[in-house]
């Protein structure tokens, strides 16, 4: 009896290993349920790891456009801040000097074009005599901020 015990325990055995082995083979339509739904919960993890990586490289992108957009603003920022003080530093020094001219000498300081750009002072008009064209280009050098006068002065004929 023990040997035909033994010889159903392997018959039952290789029975198990040949459905086994035959369960492997299987085409997709000819899987178990469990095993479908194993299958389809791999493949869904590959898409979801994927779909991941895929919004992490998107949003690395557009931090990173962003702060290249962030840099750009700052730089034009920064442009437009020094323009606008340039401009009121000429428009402060283009005032300075017209209000020393009109203390010194009012009635030539209305004769008297005074324009300022980056500091450049371009001094333009009519002046009654020598000593006074040399003293308004004085006048204008002694203004604070100014980097260069410009003499377009003329000396009327008197």
């Amino acid at each position: 009896m023990c040997l035909m015990m033994q010889r159903h325990c392997k018959i039952i055995a290789i029975t198990a290993l040949a459905f086994g082995l035959a369960a492997c083979n299987k085409s997709p339509d000819e899987q178990t349920a469990g095993q479908r739904l194993d299958a389809g919960l791999e493949q869904s993890q590959k898409t979801m790891e994927e779909a991941g990586r895929k919004a992490e490289e998107a949003l690395d992108n557009a931090q990173a456009k962003m702060e290249e957009g962030a840099g750009k603003l700052e730089s034009s920022a920064s442009e437009a801040m020094g323009k606008a003080e340039e401009a009121l530093d000429d428009t402060a020094i283009t005032t300075s000097i017209k209000a020393a001219l009109l203390k010194e000498s009012p009635a030539d300081a209305l004769k008297i074009e005074v324009r300022t750009e980056a500091g450049v002072v371009t001094l333009s008009g009519a002046v009654d005599s020598e000593a006074l064209k040399i003293r308004v280009v004085e006048i204008a050098k002694e203004v604070k901020g100014v980097v260069s006068v410009s003499d377009n002065l003329e000396v009327k004929a008197g």
